[in-house]
């Protein structure tokens, strides 16, 4: 099957045919997705929310690229997944339920799949969603060097939990019992995201990073700095936590970003980040019917996106998406294309040479 149509056309400075033509390892570009679960649409600063602080995913969009009309490949989380790592719409899909027991194919190729033969290392690290363990749908069977977090899903609700999965094998967090614990979750998450990217910055990698949060329990310590931002502010707990978690994922955002210039590796790496599925209207009041923070309705036009997460309207499939890569793409551009998550496998064959 030969992809027309990918993302590049709306992204690149650069031809791709001048990047294609660099035959050596340290060419081919390094690939960082950040998925970041149950954002609403607009609730980060650079798509127009002003309740939540978002210092560093603002900040990038001004360095890249925000797209305007991109959708995300399903209604909720596993499905949604599914369809980003395999290239394909729900039609051809395995993973179409969000129940947690269909895995994907054993012979599904995902854009970890097709990195792999060109010599990326590849390492996924958050909710997986396709496949439990002892499953066809693993990880470690669909490309990936390591996977550290939750493969279920439903797993994944929990930021205290009795342990995480690396490459399967369970990983015990002594002191955790699903709500509370000595030991926050998606901290050792992105811990060990930071520490491939530092392991593999002198050969390319394919870095997949779907972070929980705000997603599942609205759980954050309140050690963490970005709680502070919120713990005064005259909402209830639910929702202090739930800016807090976001306002935490733009920390490490910026870390992230901070990493690739401290390994000299930015100008070839391309950051990626965006939603997973429609924002959930949390939080909805008479005063707020769409939810405090304004998932689904545009804060600055009042214009309203219909549904939410679980429909098939609008509101169930947009996400905030945008794409940094210094040098390549413009800094402070705006993209009306129109394209959605079975867009990002191509995209990512036709920038590096891989066989899709």
């Amino acid at each position: 099957m030969k992809y027309t149509l990918t993302l590049l056309t709306a992204v690149l400075l650069w031809p791709i045919a001048a990047i294609q033509a660099a035959d050596s390892k340290s060419a081919k570009p390094n690939i960082i997705y950040i998925m970041d679960d149950e954002l609403g649409n607009f609730d980060p600063g650079f798509m127009g929310g002003t309740l939540i602080q978002t210092p560093s995913l603002d900040r990038m969009a001004a360095e890249g690229m925000r797209f305007n009309n991109l959708f995300a490949g399903s209604t909720v989380c596993a499905p949604t997944r599914c369809c980003f790592l395999t290239g394909k719409h729900s039609g051809h899909t395995s993973v179409r339920s969000n129940g947690g027991g269909t895995p994907l194919r054993a012979d599904e190729q995902t854009i970890a799949s097709i990195l792999k033969p060109l010599g990326y290392a590849t390492g996924g690290f958050g909710k997986w969603g396709c496949g439990g363990r002892d499953s066809t749908g693993v990880p470690e069977n669909h490309g990936f060097d390591l996977f550290f977090g939750y493969y279920d899903q439903v797993h994944a609700h929990s930021y205290y939990p009795p342990y995480l999965i690396r490459n399967s094998e369970e990983v015990p967090l002594e002191g955790n019992h699903g709500t509370s614990g000595k030991i926050y979750s998606h901290y050792l998450i992105h811990e060990a995201a930071m520490k491939f990217i530092h392991d593999h910055a002198k050969e390319p990698f394919f870095a997949y990073l779907p972070y929980t949060p705000p997603h599942g329990n609205f759980t954050i310590p309140e050690t963490d700095p970005a709680w502070a931002i919120y713990k005064d502010r005259p909402w209830n707990k639910d929702e202090r936590s739930y800016a807090a978690m976001v306002s935490m994922v733009d920390r490490h955002v910026g870390e992230i970003l901070a990493l690739l210039k401290e390994l000299g590796i930015e100008q070839n790496t391309l950051v990626i980040f965006s939603g997973d599925n429609g924002g959930a209207d949390y939080f909805p009041s008479k005063e707020f019917p769409r939810g405090i923070f304004s998932a689904n309705k545009n804060p600055r036009t009042g214009v309203e996106y219909r549904g939410y997460k679980g429909n098939l309207y609008e509101g169930g499939v947009r996400v905030p998406f945008m794409a940094r890569w210094p040098g390549k793409i413009a800094p402070g551009s705006v993209s009306d294309h129109l394209g959605y998550f079975p867009d990002i496998l191509p995209t990512v064959a036709e920038l590096t040479g891989a066989n899709a």
